[in-house]
């Protein structure tokens, strides 16, 4: 069942049982706190809002999403997992009466997803929503000539949904890093055993106006990470596909995330973040595979290995490399991954290893940097995010960008870009 609740903000209390269990509370004393419990944990989903007294309040309570508007604005959202101890029949005691009803049909089909136009980069995030791990993504020959920024949509700096996190990918577009256009929520949670919508890459099909948005799903269950896509044919609204892929024999395969996929001399690759099963050093598994489909991938070995590049006091020597990028600039191919959030990469003239580190390796573009290159210009920019969750929890904040300047010996440098 899914619940729309209502009631007019009005200092006090409110609270629903089930049995002797409690379901739903309700506080307001200028700052709105709505608690809800579900069997998946013992503690509850929390949402808040300013509000003033009078105000009119609404939660929209799905099995797995629920926004809270305050005076038809979106104010906050959670993502819920198990059965709900709130129903119709519950009993209500305190202050004030809410009004408990079924979703309208109507609503039911609404998602509070924005699609603003000509935004500045500021204005991306509505309150309370901070930008993750950045996708970017261009083709190299776009007829739309823009570049395309598909990002992880946080609230609550990680700690949405029992701290899985409940990401999903949003995505705006721009053709100068100062006007924005926001399209739908590219992929969204619409299951409430997805635990968070991780990063991955967009490929566009080699023989057709095919996208295909690459992630892993982080499951509720705390069981292996599904990686699977979502398809689009306008690089825009995108179909989730009902099929998971698992990493071949030799991985560690309850971590496994962050698929780069990108198609090069007749074949997908991907590129895969885990571990090796034979030694328990983090690396990117890498895959093959003649078609864009979720079965056929074969073992390729492992493109690079992070613990054969670090000193034998290093304590990141057994740390995954996580969410990789793969391009190429001139004569010179580049990797891109992260350690511990921060950017480094390497680079080669063969496509698949035998990856140089220069001595200054990082890419000073804030947490996850990927790039793509704006059409029509050659510019290759990062996306990344500075942490603004405060010092317990710093996942997620605002966007950071810097172009990327090739030397004659195949480093890069770095330029950063007013936002």
């Amino acid at each position: 069942m899914q619940i729309s609740m209502k009631f007019t903000a009005t200092c006090g209390m409110a609270t629903f049982a089930a049995g002797d269990r409690t379901a739903c509370e309700i506080v307001f004393d200028g700052t709105l706190t709505i608690r809800l419990w579900y069997d998946f944990h013992t503690d509850p989903l929390t949402l808040t809002a300013i509000a003033s007294e009078g105000d009119e309040v609404r939660l929209n309570i799905r099995p797995y999403r629920i926004e809270l508007y305050v005076n038809g604005a979106l104010c906050d959202e959670e993502w819920p997992c198990g059965k709900a101890y709130l129903t119709l029949d519950n009993k209500i005691t305190g202050d004030f009466v809410p009004t408990l009803t079924e979703l309208a049909p109507e609503v039911i089909a609404e998602l509070p997803f924005y699609t603003r136009q000509n935004i500045s980069t500021a204005d991306i995030r509505i309150p309370g929503v901070n930008v993750g791990d950045c996708i970017p993504y261009s083709d190299e020959v776009d007829t739309d000539g823009k570049y395309h920024l598909f990002y992880l949509y946080d609230r609550h700096h990680h700690t949405s949904k029992w701290g899985f996190g409940a990401h999903q990918w949003a995505h705006v577009s721009t053709t100068d890093f100062q006007i924005w256009d926001e399209h739908p929520m590219a992929v969204g949670i619409t299951e409430d055993w997805e635990g968070s919508i991780c990063t991955g890459s967009i490929c566009k099909a080699a023989d057709a106006d095919e996208w295909y948005a690459w992630y892993a799903v982080r499951m509720c269950d705390r069981s292996p990470a599904r990686m699977t896509f979502a398809k689009s044919t306008d690089r825009v609204h995108f179909e989730k596909c009902s099929e998971y892929f698992h990493l071949p024999a030799g991985y560690e395969p309850t971590s496994a995330r962050d698929p780069m996929v990108f198609y090069m001399d007749g074949k997908y690759h991907m590129f895969v973040t885990t571990s090796r099963l034979s030694d328990g050093s983090g690396c990117l598994a890498h895959l093959v595979n003649d078609r864009m489909t979720i079965d056929g991938w074969q073992d390729a070995g492992v493109t690079m290995a992070w613990i054969e590049h670090c000193a034998e006091d290093d304590p990141t020597r057994f740390w995954q490399p996580e969410c990789p990028d793969h391009f190429k600039m001139g004569e010179y191919y580049y990797l891109v991954f992260g350690i511990g959030g921060r950017g480094h990469y390497a680079y080669s003239k063969d496509p698949y290893g035998g990856w140089i580190f220069p001595e200054d390796d990082t890419i000073p573009c804030g947490n996850v940097p990927k790039s793509a290159t704006l059409p029509g210009t050659g510019r290759r920019v990062f996306m990344g995010f500075i942490n603004e969750g405060g010092k317990d929890f710093g996942y997620a904040g605002r966007l950071r960008a810097v172009e990327a300047f090739q030397n004659s010996d195949g480093t890069l440098r770095f330029e950063e870009i007013t936002l």
